[in-house]
């Protein structure tokens, strides 16, 4: 690959990360960081999950997780059940007030986004739409190659 796209996409990389404030401590003006703040999603959207899985899908190091989970547990914003199909298992739920913290962080992510397009006609929106969309497929053509 040719260094000007490599340029060209690492500018794109700390334009969109700016914009969204996704290198501030606390993220949607919550008391959570990035890693907490997806944590959080993935544990609202997948009812049950084990920690492995979370370590699947967001490529964090184990031992990052388990502290998060560690303080999450604390907070009272999960809880941790054994398996009763497999005793060694243990699976993640969201408490009601860890569904509330993600549902609270869901919306507003929602609405900064809608603010950050606001003033982008249906056209361009479905436009970024399709070129997100676009980078997705080809990062995922990317990462099965690899894989390979």
């Amino acid at each position: 690959m040719q260094q000007a796209t490599i340029t060209e996409i690492r500018a794109f990389n700390r334009y969109y990360t700016g914009i969204l404030g996704l290198l501030d401590r606390h993220i949607l003006n919550s008391e959570y960081g990035l890693p907490e703040a997806r944590i959080l999603y993935e544990l609202g959207q997948r009812e049950g999950v084990q920690a492995s899985g979370i370590i699947e899908s967001l490529g964090i190091d184990k031992g990052y997780l388990s502290r998060i989970l560690d303080q999450f547990a604390t907070k009272k914003l999960i809880v941790r059940k054994r398996s009763e199909a497999d005793g060694r298992l243990m699976h993640i739920y969201l408490t009601e007030k860890g569904r509330a913290a993600a549902d609270k962080l869901n919306e507003a992510s929602d609405e900064q986004l809608k603010s950050l397009l606001s003033d982008l006609s249906a056209a361009d929106g479905e436009e970024l739409s399709r070129h997100m969309t676009a980078i997705t497929n080809i990062l995922l053509k990317a990462q099965a190659a690899k894989e390979k």
